[in-house]
């Protein structure tokens, strides 16, 4: 993104910067931050995904992404080594070099699914960590997801070789993707069993979208663990920034299989209550659908997917926002 010069003298016509906009140009003071439970990770409550880093999205928007993110008072980077077969990492950690910048972040990636390495074996994990390693540039993975629920492998053998890399520094923590509550309860009895590390977070997809699959399966489990919710797909694809309304607004989606779902009389009701509740605080449908998870318990910073700076104002903007207890409730409502 190409940042924009404050000029000595503003000019009586020249439009007032906004706060984030100031961010990006000179760095956001005193950004919020919200703690892991059971670490010494403290995040900003909006995570950065790299899933479509080296993908979808090109080198250099990578580095201007990152670049705007970090201004604006992010410090949570997420990837996976399935993602771009291995690139999103690479290109995150190139980034990081040419930056300097590697202690002021928090790092997750996630392990599993590669074709590299898949699965949840005690050789894969291991070989996949070292590999992810190699690829972000670093000594250690801050927060390392199970990216998938390999059932062919007990858990008593991934946890084991889990907590073998936190003892030897490689990892600082880890948690699950896309478990069940079932799952999630089996592996916490196995880690107080075994007297290794416990998991601390839990990415499963979440939204105003999508309550049901988590919030009637894993969430109690979750909450009652005290782990740190990280959603993925906060803004259902893209569904809820209110851009997409019709079929033929699908043309232009990034995910239109995706979002085609959302386009009947629930999505309608969605959005008509998040277009209220933004009118009301002068905000965008993606920054108050982004505030409305971070009301919710046990959420910590949902990870959102831009494909461009530009997109990063509206959701990095989420965290200042404050709903009433109604505007949440009315978002409830519409959502349920």
């Amino acid at each position: 993104m190409e940042m924009r010069s404050v000029p000595p003298v503003a000019s009586a016509l020249a439009p007032v910067p906004t706060t984030l906009e100031t961010a990006a140009i000179v760095g956001r003071a005193n950004p919020p931050r919200r703690q892991i439970p059971g670490t010494e990770l403290r995040v900003f409550p909006t995570a950065m995904s790299g899933k479509h880093f080296g993908s979808s999205v090109s080198d250099a928007a990578v580095g201007e992404i990152l670049d705007a993110y970090t201004a604006l008072g992010g410090n949570m980077i997420d990837t996976a080594d399935a993602y771009g077969e291995g690139r999103s990492e690479q290109l995150i950690g190139d980034w990081m070099r040419r930056r300097g910048n590697r202690d002021g972040l928090v790092v997750a990636t996630k392990v599993g699914k590669s074709a590299a390495h898949p699965g949840l074996s005690a050789t894969a994990i291991t070989a996949a960590v070292d590999a992810s390693l190699r690829r972000l540039g670093t000594d250690r993975i801050d927060l390392l997801y199970l990216h998938v629920d390999d059932t062919e492998v007990p858990f008593e053998e991934t946890l084991l070789a889990v907590d073998g890399l936190i003892r030897r520094g490689k990892v600082l923590t880890f948690g699950m993707s896309d478990h069940t509550g079932n799952r999630l309860l089996a592996a916490r009895v196995a880690c107080g069993l075994l007297g290794v590390a416990p998991m601390t977070a839990l990415q499963n997809q979440y939204s105003l979208m999508h309550r049901v699959g988590y919030e009637k399966g894993p969430a109690g489990v979750a909450l009652q663990q005290g782990l740190a919710i990280m959603p993925r797909f906060p803004l259902a694809d893209g569904f809820l920034t209110g851009e997409y309304r019709t079929r033929a607004d699908l043309a232009s989606a990034p995910s239109p299989a995706y979002i085609a779902p959302h386009l009947g009389r629930r999505g309608r009701r969605v959005l008509a209550a998040l277009e209220r509740v933004a009118s009301e605080l002068d905000a965008s449908l993606a920054g108050v659908a982004i505030a409305w998870l971070l009301s919710r318990p046990g959420v910590i910073a949902p990870v959102v997917e831009v494909r461009s700076a530009d997109q990063l104002f509206d959701v990095m903007a989420a965290p200042d926002l404050r709903p009433t207890r109604h505007q949440l409730a009315a978002l409830d409502r519409a959502s349920a």
